[in-house]
Formats: C-alpha cells, structure tokens, sequence
C-alpha cells in the first residue's frame, strides 16, 4: 500500500537557510515519505516606499528563495517548492492554507527577544489552524553566513 506523502508548509524569512531548519527539514523527511512547501512572508522595512504594496519585500523574499530552496531540496531529498507570502506572516499562512492542503507546518524563527514572529505569538496563533505545528529557532541565515551552513 502507498502511503501518501505528508505535506509541510516550512515558513521562515531570515531563518530559512539554517543549520537547525535544515536538520528539522531532514527529520521530517526520514519519517516517512513527505513534501515540503516554502513560504517567505514578505519583510516590512522602514524604508520601504513603493506604489505597489505587492513589492514590499519582494526583491528580498525572491532572493530568500532563489538561495534556499536548493538547500532545503538536499535536506529533503526531494525538491521543495516555494513561494512569496503576505508581509503579516499570519495572513501568508493563512492564504497557503487556503491555496492547498497541508498535514504539518514548520515555523522558523529568530531566537526569544530578537524575533517579531515571537513577540507578536506566531507559533500560538499558527497552532489556532489546527495542524501540527513545529518551531524551529536559528540565527539569521544571512549574518550567520557560511560558518553556519
């Protein structure tokens, strides 16, 4: 008998390359057979000054994806698609949920006191969906660098 493969939804921004995301990732995907889906909430900056609030963060959540997705398809062993979310990573969720089927969500954060996502209980509120919901914390993947990989 075929087992349906379990689909995740990774979400993560600044994290999205890490060491503890992608061994989250890898875990997952030794459990049994699984796909997984990356969304990047789009970041807000003070700076940001566009027409168009659909390009908001978008050059930077492009770039996210561009460099991450070929890390987390070696950790998967399989290939992870991806797309670009909402700048309120609660309502990017809940759009995904609502574009396709999911059985499990991966929450990549920065650690308690740096991360908005925590300040403002991401975890919590993503849980309200009523999926299982795991929460990944690591260094910014782009400060962190290589030395992190």
């Amino acid at each position: 008998m075929n087992q349906e493969p379990t689909s995740v939804l990774i979400v993560a921004h600044q994290t999205a390359a890490t060491p503890a995301l992608l061994d989250a990732v890898r875990e997952r995907a030794h459990r049994g057979p699984s796909k997984f889906h990356l969304l990047v909430p789009r970041r807000r900056r003070s700076g940001d000054r566009t027409a168009d609030p659909q390009e908001i963060g978008a050059h930077e959540a492009r770039e996210v994806l561009h460099d991450t997705l070929p890390q987390l398809s070696e950790a998967a062993g399989t290939e992870v698609a991806g797309d670009i979310g909402e700048t309120d990573p609660l309502k990017a969720i809940e759009d995904a949920l609502g574009r396709g089927h999911y059985d499990e969500i991966i929450v990549s954060t920065l650690p308690l006191g740096v991360s908005r996502w925590l300040k403002n209980d991401l975890v919590s509120k993503t849980q309200a969906f009523g999926l299982p919901v795991h929460h990944v914390t690591g260094k910014d993947s782009r400060v962190a660098g290589a030395a992190n990989r």
